[in-house]
């Protein structure tokens, strides 16, 4: 587990969407100064939305970002349930560059994985930035218990997305998945997780607590990470 899990509390959603889009924001003006391009991965889901608008208002080179979502429900673009399809309205009007890593509906979740796997291997490597959520039940990106758990945790190194079935299927978003590896996520240049409510903070408190033990997959994400992880949590 990281020494370095610092936690940021704040008074509601909208001021810890001020400090997010801060921090992201001068990731992301790093990253072009340091070598003319940035590439992050961000969370789906409903919490970052606050702080995805407060980024896209932000001053920046946005032809010069790369986007990717963290994970992605095996749905065609324009669906509800996408994560591209909802970061894609924030920025790409803003000229960003966001990749579906999930062009089409496929019924073969591995391959729609593969493909996915292909598709990072062409990107700038390791990621400047990497901003998850975190479900109530612990899951993290798309990493759930279920057939493909362990190899999203504890596959190839060089691996870096795969297909996976979340064994119980979320019924909020019954179907398949793409998800980054554990590898993708602890390997990026930066890690945040930006969450609300008591019973997020709580599983993140006990799961961490865990560590490599932990029964919740965002514990067996951070078991060893060795960059420092930043926690954003309002109430």
């Amino acid at each position: 587990m990281s020494d370095e899990i610092e936690w940021w509390e704040y008074d509601d959603a909208a001021e810890m969407a001020d400090a997010v889009a801060g921090d992201i924001g001068f990731i992301i003006e790093s990253a072009i100064d340091a070598r003319g391009a940035a590439v992050i991965a961000l969370a789906g889901g409903k919490t970052p939305v606050p702080v995805y608008e407060k980024l896209a208002a932000t001053k920046l080179d946005w032809k010069r970002v790369t986007i990717i979502p963290t994970d992605e429900r095996i749905v065609p673009l324009g669906d509800a349930l996408s994560n591209v399809t909802m970061i894609g309205k924030t920025f790409l009007p803003k000229g960003a560059r966001v990749i579906p890593i999930v062009p089409k509906a496929t019924d073969d979740y591995k391959a729609a994985g593969r493909s996915a796997d292909a598709l990072m291997q062409d990107l700038h490597w390791p990621l400047d930035l990497c901003l998850l959520g975190v479900g109530s039940d612990g899951h993290t990106a798309s990493i759930f218990p279920g057939p493909d758990y362990d190899e999203a945790l504890n596959g190839p190194r060089e691996r870096r997305a795969l297909g996976v079935m979340p064994d119980p299927l979320p019924p909020e978003a019954p179907v398949a998945r793409v998800t980054l590896s554990r590898e993708g996520i602890v390997t990026a240049r930066a890690l945040m997780i930006a969450v609300t409510g008591a019973a997020k903070k709580k599983v993140i408190e006990q799961a961490i607590a865990k560590g490599a033990g932990s029964p919740w997959p965002i514990g067996r994400v951070l078991a060893d990470a060795e960059l420092p992880v930043d926690i954003h949590w309002a109430p």
